[in-house]
């Protein structure tokens, strides 16, 4: 629900640029235009340091006519390299490797961190355990650090899709990044239409860890951000949105707590609670 957040955000800002005739209704011609002005607002709106919003606006105006498309054009290679769009699908797409075992990279794994701290804090209660005790902690955490981590990856390829800059797949006609940024784009929605999750289960399954409510979760995942990009997309396009959807996309959000909290149940021989 974070990426609907964000778009709540863009439209609220469009709709208030709209009223102070700073750009025109939203059409087919103008949409990306309007929500990149809309992101810049944003941006401009949001603390940093001790900058006011003066003083921001007196940055921009004088280090705005130092850009060019050139100067773009040279510095997207050399932050791509350092971990933004085009390269973050490069490195986002492997969540297996080349015998079908599941991995997880260093972004996954810090993105996964306060979700792990806070079902520890939550969770453990339930479980007899004391989230004071690393012994407690880190007895079973490889197995749920390493859940959650492939979760947040997939989690991610799912942000992208959302943040796409088009309502549909391809981008045409705007040079080798875009063809490169096309054919990504149709990985990622390849690998959350494919069964996503089953090197994870796999993996699962040889730890004998595997029970009918986790597969259930696991579907329940694959719903969710099914959901989330249908009212994302729906948002973007103000298409109207269905309160059903809402409602069951709020429900379903936390289905990987779900998830980690039955795992640990198999992690600590309490099979008969997780079935």
């Amino acid at each position: 629900m974070e990426e609907l957040r964000k778009l709540e955000q863009v439209q609220e800002t469009l709709s208030f640029m709209q009223s102070r005739g700073v750009v025109v209704s939203s059409s087919n011609n103008n949409d990306d235009s309007n929500r990149f002005l809309a992101n810049l607002i944003l941006l401009l709106v949001q603390p940093s340091g001790k900058l006011d919003v003066a003083e921001k606006c007196s940055l921009i105006l004088e280090y705005v006519p130092k850009l060019s498309a050139s100067f773009l054009e040279e510095a997207l290679p050399r932050l791509s390299q350092e971990g933004t769009q085009v390269n973050c699908f490069r490195s986002g797409i492997v969540n297996e490797n080349d015998c079908g075992e599941a991995l997880v990279g260093l972004d996954g794994m810090q993105r996964a961190n306060s979700t792990l701290e806070d079902f520890c804090s939550s969770y453990f209660m339930f479980h007899g355990m004391d989230a004071n005790h690393p012994q407690a902690i880190f007895k079973y955490l490889p197995v749920l650090s390493f859940t959650e981590s492939y979760i947040y990856q997939l989690d991610s390829l799912n942000e992208k899709i959302v943040n796409m800059p088009t309502d549909g797949v391809t981008v045409s006609g705007r040079g080798f990044e875009e063809k490169a940024y096309e054919k990504q784009v149709s990985k990622l929605i390849d690998i959350l239409k494919s069964d996503p999750f089953r090197p994870l289960v796999s993996l699962l399954e040889r730890h004998g860890l595997l029970t009918d409510r986790i597969v259930e979760e696991f579907r329940c995942g694959e719903e969710y951000w099914a959901l989330e990009r249908k009212l994302c997309c729906a948002l973007m396009t103000k298409k109207e949105i269905s309160v059903e959807d809402v409602m069951r996309a709020i429900h379903l959000k936390s289905f990987d707590y779900r998830l980690l909290n039955l795992i640990l149940y198999q992690l600590r021989g309490q099979e008969q609670l997780c079935r």
